[in-house]
């Protein structure tokens, strides 16, 4: 690596939608990346990391703020930069070499050497023999390789991955890190930087030289470590456990007091906290694994113990925060008694534990109130949906209302009716209604 600068984030905000219906994204982003270096980034589901890939590559612009290649605003495509994504995003109709060949052609290179070079991209990152087979033919590692030979294709200076490895099974993406590794540290690949967007803590670890942990609500970087660690890495190494260890209390936190961990109802004063993409399932059986320890556990063990990925384990995490059932300090995560008492109680203690700490949450409470001031004790899905709109962009106002109405009926405070698209409060026991009210 040297000190020469190919990309500066400044101050770099990205906002969707208009006027009060404003989501922010991304807020306040700094970042520099040079020339020789690998970097990751990391961060929980949400928080703007693909946002800000496709803001480096020139796909979208920032609302405010800049990004500079080489010292110039970027405007438009980024011309340097190119973009690995999760799928494969190849053209089924064409074979490997033509779809390869696709990328010098987007670039404006329609001559007949341009097959030349895709077929030595093809050979390179090892798909020679497959040159005339179409993607059916092909297994979701060598289509991905496909993918990475196209995106190199134009010879990019900026190599930017957007978990390039998350739609394939285990083996073959442990295949396909190690073959790239062996490209970028060989000095095989026509590129100058990588850039990769990741949900895998030792995936990063294992191939980037600097690690970038980002946050949310909104977006924005909470620190960053350097890997000083030579290649190949092994993963006992007590410094890859340590790197791990430090990067998951980064990511996860720290459990905060209770007015601030639950957030405020949509529309009133103060920010509204989104509910974990969790399920009450999934938070039971990571309730159950934690009551068999007799101490705090580190998170970072936690992914291979339970085999969850760090993206949805740390949603789970956050659930189990927000519930109050657990608490994280430092990397650890401990039981509550309230989460032990759930972790041991019947089926039906376990709803009404639930169901105490659901009322306490401003989202269910907000639907439950709206419900209640209702003669019918009942509203369209719709109703919450155009609230929420200016708290959140489209698709994240439908899948909050989801998230709520899950974790209601599971609690047995509110009813849905899904071919009627109407929410109602559950009168069972006269629970829901007394709780409103």
């Amino acid at each position: 690596m040297n000190d020469r600068v190919l990309l500066k984030v400044d101050h770099v905000t990205k906002m969707f939608g208009q006027d009060k219906r404003q989501f922010v994204a991304l807020k306040d982003i700094n970042l520099t990346i040079r020339e020789g270096e690998f970097v990751a980034l990391l961060g929980p589901s949400g928080c703007g990391k693909s946002t800000l890939l496709r803001m480096i590559t020139g796909l979208i612009s920032p609302s405010e703020g800049t990004v500079f290649y080489r010292g110039k605003p970027v405007q438009g495509v980024n011309p340097y930069a190119t973009m690995v994504f999760q799928t494969f995003a190849l053209y089924p109709w064409l074979t490997v070499l033509d779809n390869v060949a696709l990328g010098l052609e987007a670039r404006g290179d329609t001559s007949k050497q341009r097959f030349t070079q895709a077929e030595k991209l093809v050979d390179l990152v090892g798909l020679d023999g497959f040159e005339s087979a179409y993607p059916r033919e092909l297994s979701g590692g060598m289509r991905q390789k496909a993918g990475f030979a196209r995106a190199l294709a134009v010879e990019p200076e900026l190599l930017c991955l957007d978990e390039p490895f998350s739609a394939l099974d285990v083996l073959s993406a442990e295949a396909l890190r190690g073959e790239l590794m062996e490209l970028w540290t060989g000095g095989k690949l026509p590129t100058k930087a990588i850039l990769m967007v990741s949900h895998n803590i030792e995936e990063a670890i294992s191939m980037a030289d600097r690690i970038i942990v980002m946050g949310k609500e909104p977006g924005h970087i909470v620190t960053e470590f350097a890997v000083d660690m030579p290649h190949p890495r092994d993963r006992k190494d007590p410094r890859f456990e340590t790197a791990t260890d430090r990067i998951y209390a980064a990511i996860a936190g720290h459990t905060l007091p209770e007015a601030d961990e639950v957030g405020a109802a949509p529309g009133s004063e103060g920010q509204t906290r989104m509910l974990p993409d969790a399920s009450v399932s999934a938070l039971a059986g990571l309730l159950e694994h934690l009551n068999g320890e007799v101490q705090k556990v580190d998170i970072y063990k936690l992914d291979s113990e339970v085999g969850l990925e760090m993206s949805e384990l740390v949603q789970i995490i956050e659930m189990g925060e927000m519930i109050g059932f657990v608490v994280v300090k430092e990397g650890d995560i401990e039981l509550t008694p309230l989460g032990q008492a759930f972790a041991e109680a019947s089926i039906l203690t376990r709803k009404e534990l639930f169901a105490q700490r659901a009322r306490r949450l401003p989202m269910i409470r907000w639907i439950m109130q709206m419900l209640h001031a209702t003669p019918g004790k009942e509203l369209p899905r719709k109703v919450f949906y155009t609230a929420l709109l200016p708290e959140f962009i489209d698709e994240l106002a439908e899948r909050q209302l989801d998230i709520a109405i899950n974790w209601g009926r599971y609690a047995e405070l509110i009813d849905y009716d899904d071919r009627g698209e109407m929410l109602s409060l559950a009168v069972s026991n006269g629970k829901a209604v007394a709780a409103a009210g």
